[in-house]
Order: structure tokens, then sequence, then C-alpha cells
């Protein structure tokens, strides 16, 4: 059995400190999917489905996450969602859930936005589960 020595330096110390504590912090931000799943209940499935091809006032967010604006078959979007050219990344979600009008000015959403920064994760947490 051979044995070596390892000798670490305070810096690296305090660097491998800060990166397991970054780790923490970003799994205890992880989204609740079912409290998102309750979100979506509450706030988008009055004018939105979460099945796909199942389009009502609004598109169906079946699948939403990565999908470009205007896009879902079947919908009739508002020109500026046609014309916004974003994709719906859980950054641009965040933003756009927020307020919707001011991420994509002349949207028929009339939804004044989600202002709860906890509720938007969990809801976007949920809509990236939506996907085949």
């Amino acid at each position: 059995m051979s044995c070596f020595r390892i000798s670490i330096t305070p810096a690296a110390i305090v660097a491998l400190v800060l990166i397991g504590a970054a780790g923490l912090i970003d799994s205890a931000h992880a989204a609740d999917v079912a409290a998102g799943k309750q979100v979506f209940h509450s706030q988008c499935a009055i004018c939105h489905s979460d099945k796909p091809g199942e389009n009502k006032i609004g598109p169906s967010l079946f699948g939403v996450v990565g999908r470009h604006t205007g896009s879902e078959p079947g919908y009739d979007y508002s020109v500026a969602n046609k014309n916004a050219n974003l994709e719906w990344t859980p950054e641009v979600l965040d933003k756009y859930l927020d307020s919707p009008q001011k991420v994509v000015p002349g949207t028929k959403m009339p939804y004044g936005g989600l202002k709860n920064a906890t509720k938007r994760a969990n809801l976007i947490g949920f809509l990236e589960t939506l996907k085949k």
C-alpha cells in the first residue's frame, strides 16, 4: 500500500468552501415543482392548458420551455408575440411572467404579472416538466 501527501494551501481551502457554499445555495433555491403545478392551476389554467396541442384563450404551455415565441401550432398569436423573436428560456419566462407587457409590448395576454419570485421559479420548474 502506497501513501502520498496532498498539500492544500489556505487559498485552496477557501475556494473549496466557497464552491461548496455556492452549491448549497443553488440547491436551496431549486424549484418546488409541486408548488409550481399549484401556481399553474390557480394562475394560468383558466387561459392555458398543460396538455400538448390543447389551446384555450392562450396557447398550450406544454413544451413551452425552449420553444420560440409565437410558434405553438393552431394558436392565433398577436403580431407582437409572433415578432418578438425570443426563446422561452427559464430566464426569459421569469421576466415575462413578472411583467408580460414589458417583455413583449403589445402582447394580447392581459395578465398583470406574477410578482412573487419564488412562485415564478416554482411555476417555471413545473413548466420545464411539460415535455415528451
